[in-house]
């Protein structure tokens, strides 16, 4: 029994001992390397940039409004409707399209389907969605009045500058491959 355990550790020693014997303890082509790399000559590195002062601009506001403060002040708050009483309704569950800016859909096709006509519409990642007069799409709550053969169109809400808004008329053309 105790002849099986020594005949055992005989390979593993033997490993050992080989893989020893093979060791060079002193390194020598390491340092040989390590002295190599540092007698090689220094590389040039490219100076820093100059940075150039950035030029000051002195703001003299001549009895212009400040850029700091709201536009609104003593007017009514945005949300409210000025003089015409035209407003977008902002209580209105979005629709998927009203995420995408006007300029970046497209109208692709058109569909018609029990006396309905559909535009399809195709948007930046190549998602196409069918749409028809009366609903929504584009980021100033365009409403889409009509679609044709050839167009959608669509009657924007959009600030007027002054705290209300007004009707801006917007179409999407079919596009042209």
């Amino acid at each position: 029994m105790r002849y099986k355990k020594i005949i055992r550790l005989v390979p593993a020693l033997s490993a050992a001992f080989l893989l020893a014997a093979c060791a060079d303890r002193s390194m020598h082509d390491l340092k040989s390397y390590v002295d190599e790399v540092k007698s090689r000559k220094a590389g040039h590195i490219e100076p820093l940039p100059e940075i150039k002062p950035i030029e000051t601009f002195a703001y003299i506001s001549d009895g212009r409004r400040s850029p700091f403060e709201s536009q609104l002040q003593g007017e009514e708050t945005v949300g409210q409707s000025t003089g015409n009483g035209l407003m977008p309704d902002f209580n209105r569950r979005k629709e998927e399209l009203e995420s995408y800016p006007l300029d970046s859909l497209r109208m692709v096709g058109l569909l018609e389907q029990l006396g309905v006509t559909w535009a399809l519409i195709q948007t930046q990642e190549k998602t196409i969605h069918r749409v028809k007069a009366g609903n929504y799409l584009g980021k100033n709550h365009g409403q889409i009045t009509q679609v044709s053969e050839t167009q959608v169109e669509l009657t924007e809400i959009i600030p007027d500058g002054q705290g209300g808004y007004r009707e801006r008329q917007a179409s999407l053309a079919l596009a042209g491959e």
